[in-house]
């Protein structure tokens, strides 16, 4: 129960470590099936240090292309054998997929950081997602390398899913009057909260830092997320406690205290926002004994998490924008080698990746109306070259009726252009961020510009892309960016940022990742409506909208409309429901996946039963909203809750 101040120190093992873990390439992106938060705690860990205790530092690393790769690591606790990490680790759990995990504890020396030596190694323990969450609690033996038992030593990680409300909560605390319980000096307090569960036993939330020599301290804001702190349920109880630092790890308890996530609201509510700190030896010995001293809650703010859904409900307005490639690399398109050939059997790849996106996109569009524009081509009548013209050639509406008026667009297109070059992009980018910038101006965030590129090699402006990128992260805007064919695609995965944080040529970082690439050919011999489906959408606006936020598939578009791949739990070779080519269209219930029971289906198109759901989901309505019994199904948006209807 040690703080551990985060100290910022390097952290380099014996194992290659990078700055992530990328997506592996050449296989279609899974779906997301949930985030799991991993709490880690330790038990007679070996002693490496002389004169006092290991200060110990747990890393976790994953396993990516047969390289081990650090994800995250904790805080330090000084002189402590027996650990329990305030550091939550969150991580992407892929049902399908086998996550090789691995836990390395070592021991840290100040501002030397964590070393590389041995001696400096306090034992590591390999496991997999599946495994963690299947068992929820998982204590296993730490190892030294070559497989030597490290001691007595045992890891200890318990799993949680994250659920429910997306939101967090923004707190801070601070004391009045503590006991002091250093002889020449006050006392260096620290506050720890911990989630009481189910079964009795304590989950540590959080940990202050130590404020030295103060019986009246005032600690940090931080924030935590509603999943932790109680689980999402108001009324879960909640145990502070005050200690008194002690650098060789043996602190002294000051005193505690009971609260709720509701208590805390109300106090707040109310500036009732106090509570005693007891010790309860001292009620017990001394007869006139009052407290310990009193923590105050001095902050208490509520952060929503809005997800895309909640964007769309609330009224905000997607805008799509096409762009494609026509510079002379794609080939002549009278020549069946072409990119641009228009085959009158089946459509190009460009017409392919247009109509994939497209479909989903139209669907969160309100009126339906895509600008389709072009670059890198000779265009009449004079037949100079551009890199933002409009492909329906009306400069003043380059807008098109759906999807199906790009595609009409662009076949109109053609015979008419001269496919020249550069591949200049960055004209296109800052076009549609010059919209998005005046829309930013308003202060209402009611509409949304995503940006489709579609492109077949390397982008010749690359240090005007890069910083025109920069600047529209700043902005309500996204970049897909689909690469056509089998060029040499390095230049869209370092847009893409994916192994690291994409910067201008000045060295200034993107404010969010708004750019994601893929290649089309992962996808070409897959069904329209599947590749739509696992083709990866770029973040959305702000961090409260997680990455590839736009639901494949769930649509009302006929390609959308039988999709079964976003929320299904069941692996493709489990699945006892036929599937189509590996392609995740379920060829019986269009419906509904017959082992999970989610729906693919927006409700009003939906006429399966949707009354059976092995996984429910939580209403996403407001109670006074509702009209229906919270027991069943939400009248409104048709899901399962467990609240009762106010």
């Amino acid at each position: 129960m040690n703080p551990v101040p985060s100290t910022g120190e390097s952290v380099t093992c014996w194992h290659r470590h990078g700055a992530g873990v990328p997506t592996p390439l050449g296989r279609a992106p899974l779906a997301v099936l949930s985030k799991v938060e991993l709490r880690v705690s330790c038990k007679h860990l070996l002693d490496r240090d002389t004169l006092n205790k290991s200060d110990p530092c747990v890393l976790l690393l994953m396993q990516s292309q047969g390289q081990w790769m650090e994800v995250d690591r904790s805080e330090v606790i000084k002189s402590n054998l027996n650990p329990v990490f305030a550091k939550i680790f969150t991580v992407d759990y892929y049902f399908e997929e086998v996550q090789k995990l691995r836990f390395e504890v070592y021991d840290s020396h100040g501002q030397a950081g964590v070393g590389t030596h041995d001696d400096d190694f306090l034992g590591g323990m390999e496991c997999t997602v599946g495994q963690i969450v299947a068992q929820k609690r998982v204590t296993k033996p730490l190892f030294l390398k070559y497989g030597k038992f490290a001691g007595k030593s045992t890891i200890t990680i318990i799993s949680e899913e994250i659920s429910g409300n997306n939101g967090y909560v923004e707190l801070a605390f601070r004391a009045k009057k503590l006991d002091d319980k250093d002889l020449f000096s006050k006392s260096d307090p620290f506050l720890e909260i911990y989630r009481i569960d189910d079964d009795r036993s304590e989950q540590l939330v959080y940990r202050t830092e130590v404020v030295k020599n103060n019986l009246s301290p005032i600690w940090e804001p931080f924030k935590v997320s509603l999943n932790s702190l109680c689980s999402c349920e108001e009324k879960r109880k909640l145990r502070c406690v005050v200690w008194d630092y002690d650098s060789r790890g043996k602190h002294d308890f000051i005193g505690e205290f009971f609260t709720t996530f509701e208590e805390m609201q109300k106090a707040m509510g109310e500036n009732k926002v106090q509570w005693d700190c007891m010790n309860p030896k001292y009620k017990i010995k001394k007869r006139n004994y009052k407290n310990s001293g009193v923590v105050v809650l001095s902050l208490w703010k509520i952060h929503r998490v809005y997800s895309f859904l909640d964007y769309i409900m609330g009224g905000c307005q997607i805008h799509f924008t096409v762009a494609i490639d026509f510079t002379a690399s794609n080939g002549d398109p009278r020549n069946s080698c072409s990119l641009h050939y228009i085959n009158p059997y089946q459509p190009n790849e460009y017409l392919k990746a247009l109509v994939a996106v497209g479909e989903i996109c139209q669907d969160y569009d309100s009126d339906k109306k895509f600008s389709a524009l072009g670059f890198g081509a000779r265009i009449p009548p004079k037949y100079e070259v551009s890199h933002d013209f409009a492909i329906n050639f009306n400069p003043d509406n380059d807008e098109c009726e759906g999807i199906q008026g790009v595609v009409e667009s662009y076949q109109s297109c053609l015979p008419k252009i001269q496919l020249y070059g550069p591949t200049n992009v960055a004209p296109i980018i800052s076009k549609v961020a010059r919209v998005a910038a005046d829309e930013e101006r308003t202060k209402e965030a009611s509409q949304y510009f995503i940006l489709l590129i579609l492109t077949d090699g390397v982008v010749t402006d690359m240090a005007d892309t890069r910083e025109a990128i920069v600047r529209a992260s700043y902005l309500p805007m996204s970049i897909i960016i689909v690469g056509v064919g089998n060029a040499d695609f390095t230049d869209m995965q370092i847009l893409d940022g994916d192994d690291g944080v994409l910067r201008s040529p000045k060295g200034e970082p993107v404010l969010r990742d708004i750019v994601q690439f893929v290649p089309f050919r992962e996808f070409k011999n897959v069904s329209a409506a599947a590749t739509g489906s696992c083709l990866p959408l770029p973040a959305l606006p702000g961090p409260s909208l997680p990455s590839r936020s736009l639901p494949g598939g769930s649509g009302v578009g006929p390609a959308a409309r039988h999709t079964a791949t976003a929320l299904c739990r069941v692996p493709c070779a489990v699945c006892p429901v036929l599937y189509d080519v590996c392609s995740r269209q379920c060829t019986v219930c269009p419906q509904l996946c017959s082992m999970c029971h989610v729906c693919r289906v927006p409700h009003a198109e939906c006429h399966g039963p949707r009354t059976v759901f092995m996984y429910p989901v939580t209403c996403t309505v407001s109670h006074p909203t509702c009209c229906a019994s919270r027991a069943m199904l939400c009248a409104v948006c048709h899901m399962p809750c467990v609240m009762r209807c106010v």
